[in-house]
């Protein structure tokens, strides 16, 4: 099962032997410095976004791998029934999420706070997640919706 490491400057999720396969990706590096908000989500199905690019997901069983979504890609290794640790990261990073599930609530609080006081950028003003960013739209109405004129009155 995947685990959240912090190994000298950077935040670690070190995956099993299984589970580079599956992915066929390596452990996966952040530096600290990257992480803008860690929170534990109690909802393990909460904690994923967009659709499924590269790994494995069985429902009711496991959610591996990269996700894509309008605002990058986040990576997710996560177990039903479990909460998971959500790192948010800044867009420099190469993720905009990792989303790690825990064993229990009391090692995921725990994970949670070492990475919160390891990381110099991490944002706490709320414990909850921010949204996604909506996509610009160029016009000014709503993309792909008509726009209707008032009838004069």
């Amino acid at each position: 099962m995947a685990r959240m490491l912090v190994k000298d400057d950077d935040l670690v999720v070190r995956l099993a032997w299984w589970e580079k396969a599956a992915v066929r990706h390596g452990d996966v590096r952040v530096p600290l410095a990257a992480v803008r908000r860690v929170i534990v989500e109690p909802d393990w199905w909460r904690a994923l976004r967009g659709i499924q690019e590269r790994g494995v997901c069985i429902p009711g069983r496991v959610c591996l791998g990269t996700r894509g979504h309008q605002a990058g890609k986040d990576f997710v290794a996560v177990r039903p029934g479990r909460p998971v640790v959500c790192v948010e990261l800044w867009p420099s990073a190469p993720f905009r999420l990792l989303a790690v599930s825990a064993r229990g609530d009391r090692e995921g609080r725990a994970t949670a706070r070492k990475l919160g006081r390891s990381a110099p950028n991490a944002d706490t003003s709320t414990r909850w997640r921010q949204p996604l960013p909506v996509p610009e739209e160029s016009d000014g109405s709503s993309a792909g919706m008509p726009v209707l004129e008032q009838p004069d009155r």
